[in-house]
């Protein structure tokens, strides 16, 4: 099992975006790109939350699977 490790700084950025309800902008290798705000993270995973047409829609996204996080300006 991977330890959650709040040494590397990833992880302390991404906290601060979870914190501060940051939006942010998550593109994937398979190049789909997703805008939202981060609810959490855990060693595995982070929990996106993004507006669709019914109310907001959470969306789990394998941290392997990113290509880059942004802040959206």
């Amino acid at each position: 099992m991977t330890d959650f490790n709040t040494a590397y700084p990833s992880i302390r950025k991404v906290q601060n975006f979870v914190k501060d309800n940051t939006p942010v902008e998550v593109k994937l290798l398979t190049n789909d790109v997703f805008a939202g705000k981060f609810l959490w993270q855990d060693p595995h995973s982070i929990c996106l939350t993004v507006a669709a047409d019914g109310g907001d829609q959470q969306m789990i996204i394998s941290r392997p699977a990113i290509a880059y996080i942004k802040t959206q300006a």
